[in-house]
C-alpha cells in the first residue's frame, strides 16, 4: 500500500515535470500529451488517470509553478521595491513560468475567474493587504492596482526579451544593472509627496476593496 502511493505520488511528480516543459514551450493548445507521458516515462492514460484532461494537467502546472513562487518570495510589506527586485529576480531564473503565464493568457483571453482560480484571488489579497499594511493604509481598490502594475514591472523584462535587446542592445544581457533600475524606479515612484506623509501612487483613484490579479 505504502509502495503503491510512492509510486503514485512519483508518477504525479514526473508528469508535472514534464508537462511544465511541454506547456511552456507549446502552450495548452500545442502540448502532446504522447510527449508529456514520453518525457514522464509513463503510459499516456496515466495523464487523464490523474488530471482528468490537457487543460486540467496545465492548471495543475500553473498552480505548482506559482505556489513555488509564492514560497520562496516573501510578500511585499514596507518595502516595495525590493519586492519587484526579487520578484525580477525569480522570474528571470524561471523563464518556463514566464511562459506558463503568456500561454495561460492567450488560452483563456476574455474569460471570466477560471475554476480553481478562487486560491490565486485569495493569494494576491494577501499581497495586497501586505502592501497597505507597510504602507500604512487601509486595503483598496488603488492599492490592488499598484500590486498589478508592481508585478508587471517585474515580469515585463523577462516576458519582452526581444524588445530589451532591440531598446538595450548589449546591455540587455546586465539584468543586475535592470533590476536595480526597476528598484529605484519603484522607489522614487512611491516616494511620499512633500508634506503629505503619502506616497501618491497608491492613493490615485477611488474603488472599493479588490484583490489584485494574480502573477
Amino acid at each position: 500500500m505504502a509502495a503503491s502511493k510512492v509510486s503514485t505520488a512519483a508518477t504525479r511528480t514526473a508528469l508535472l515535470e514534464a508537462a511544465r516543459e511541454e506547456f511552456a514551450a507549446y502552450g495548452v493548445a500545442g502540448a502532446r500529451v504522447d510527449r508529456i507521458a514520453e518525457r514522464a516515462g509513463v503510459n499516456k492514460e496515466r495523464i487523464y488517470g490523474h488530471f482528468g484532461n490537457k487543460e486540467k494537467l496545465f492548471d495543475a502546472v500553473i498552480k505548482e509553478a506559482l505556489d513555488d513562487l509564492t514560497a520562496q518570495i516573501a510578500l511585499p510589506g514596507a518595502d516595495p521595491a525590493d519586492y519587484v527586485a526579487r520578484l525580477s529576480d525569480y522570474y528571470h531564473t524561471h523563464p518556463d513560468l514566464v511562459r506558463l503565464l503568456m500561454w495561460e493568457a492567450l488560452n483563456y483571453r476574455g474569460q471570466e475567474l477560471l475554476a480553481g482560480q478562487e486560491a490565486r484571488v485569495e493569494r494576491c489579497a494577501r499581497k495586497t493587504a501586505s502592501l497597505a499594511e507597510g504602507m500604512g493604509e487601509q486595503p483598496s481598490a488603488a492599492t490592488a492596482r499598484l500590486l498589478f502594475t508592481l508585478t508587471g514591472l517585474a515580469l515585463f523584462p523577462s516576458m519582452m526579451p526581444q524588445l530589451g535587446r532591440i531598446i538595450l542592445g548589449p546591455a540587455a544581457d546586465d539584468h543586475d544593472a535592470l533590476r536595480e533600475q526597476l528598484a529605484a524606479f519603484v522607489t522614487a515612484a512611491l516616494k511620499p509627496s512633500p508634506g503629505s506623509g503619502k506616497t501618491g501612487s497608491a492613493n490615485t483613484g477611488s474603488g472599493n476593496t479588490g484583490a489584485a490579479p494574480e502573477r
